[in-house]
């Protein structure tokens, strides 16, 4: 009986570590936009037909393959270097425009073969991507009756052969296959240097990086220099966020970014929280991190202290409360 009982108390101990290890998401990087492939000439070369499935065959298989029925969540966008600005889905893959379907009206010529190796995005459970316009976001029935996600009037598809978040692979295959910007035209950089005033290149860096603020002092930012948030009431243990619905808006959370793509900070508790909304959000040190959508430009610090519960982040991954 002695020893049925110890073995019994040794697998509930096991039991509650391996959870207590699952509540903080466990020490998984995920990869990040940034230095991933973009475009695939062999594949363009390849596809005489513009759908992009010839010689390339279609449903190979990858990560994007598996999630396309999932529903995208909050939109995304990145700074591609090659592209400009890119609209991604929730988990950080990329949304693509056909150059055979319609916007006004709205319409998709992909299906059967090409839907295969272009599933279409479901149009459900959508958000609009943070300072972006949301009446772009739209939807699209199919011939088979599912309804598809649509951006200012063009069908949104998933690659299957994009594998990682940040993969671009469908950049001009077929010559009819484009990565979306978030007004639903083709990704371009030389629009995105326009916006940018003059085509000055923004300095790279890693997906999270340190800043030294002169008010601040040392504090996190993102791939875009933007200042990275912590939430007071969030929760590190376990791993919870409080910012839902509405608060999103204005606190969009910070994607997943691989581990080897930050620079200076700490690295214990570097975790993807899975939300229970569906966002796949980065952590440090355990706890839930955010931009905020009212800082426009590099450097900003907007959201330092608003509501008493918003601060800036130490490399640490401890908050900064004080106020600017």
């Amino acid at each position: 009986m002695a020893t049925w009982r110890n073995a019994s108390l040794a697998v509930t101990a096991a039991a509650v570590l391996a959870l207590t290890a699952t509540a903080c998401g466990q020490d998984k990087g995920s990869a990040s936009p940034k230095g991933q492939s973009v475009g695939n000439a062999a594949q363009a070369a390849g596809s005489g037909n513009g759908y992009g499935y010839g010689d390339a065959g279609y449903g190979s298989g990858g990560t994007a393959n598996q999630a396309a029925a999932k529903a995208a969540g909050q939109l995304a966008v990145w700074d591609s270097k090659e592209l400009g600005k890119v609209v991604t889905d929730s988990a950080g893959f990329t949304l693509y425009r056909f150059d055979k379907d319609t916007a006004s009206p709205p319409k998709s010529n992909c299906d059967g073969d090409c839907a295969k190796l272009w599933p279409a995005v479901p149009a459900a459970g959508v958000t609009a991507a943070p300072g972006t316009d949301a009446s772009l976001i739209g939807e699209v029935t199919r011939t088979d009756g599912s309804k598809q996600l649509t951006i200012a009037g063009w069908p949104m598809y998933r690659y299957t052969k994009d594998t990682k978040p940040g993969d671009a692979t469908g950049e001009g295959v077929g010559g009819t296959w484009h990565a979306s910007a978030p007004d639903g035209k083709k990704a371009t950089p030389s629009a995105d240097s326009a916006e940018a005033g003059g085509g000055a290149e923004t300095p790279s860096l890693p997906g999270l990086s340190v800043r030294n603020d002169p008010k601040l002092g040392k504090i996190i930012v993102d791939a875009r220099g933007m200042t990275v948030y912590r939430f007071k009431k969030d929760s590190a243990w376990p791993m919870k966020s409080a910012c839902t619905g509405d608060c999103l808006k204005k606190w969009p959370v910070v994607a997943p970014v691989d581990k080897k793509d930050t620079e200076g900070i700490i690295q214990k508790g570097f975790v993807t929280f899975n939300r229970p909304d569906g966002l796949k959000q980065q952590s440090v040190n355990c706890w839930p991190i955010y931009t905020y959508a009212g800082d426009s430009k590099p450097g900003d610090t907007n959201g330092q202290g608003v509501g008493g519960t918003w601060w800036a982040v130490s490399p640490e991954g401890k908050l900064i409360a004080t106020t600017k």
